[in-house]
């Protein structure tokens, strides 16, 4: 699946971290993966959303017809929010859609 919401990168790693991790990285030892289970398609088909991550909003000027801007604020406050609610889910619908049909063909 493409990946919609992007994240700018959080602290930096201080020169110690960077250092243990050069060191994890030379290293010749293999990690043990035994017990971890494949993350298949059936893993992916029943995650969720995480709900305490708040995507990154970005502004915009978009012209919207003057009847969809009045029907979206007769709900009251938070319209904006309600339109970007709907929008995204237009938008994973459209992602599933097209994620089915890829694997379809691919079948």
């Amino acid at each position: 699946m493409t990946r919609i919401v992007q994240r700018k990168s959080g602290t930096p790693l201080s020169a110690d971290a960077l250092g243990q991790l050069e060191k994890l990285r030379r290293s010749k030892r293999k990690i043990d993966l035994s017990d971890q289970p494949e993350l298949d398609d059936q893993f992916f088909s029943r995650a969720v959303r995480n709900p305490y991550v708040k995507p990154v909003k970005e502004q915009l000027t978009l012209r919207l017809d003057a009847d969809v801007i009045a029907w979206a604020r007769r709900k009251g406050p938070g319209y904006q929010t309600r339109l970007n609610s709907a929008l995204r889910a237009l938008m994973l619908k459209d992602l599933e859609q097209t994620s089915r049909r890829t694997r379809q063909k691919a079948s």
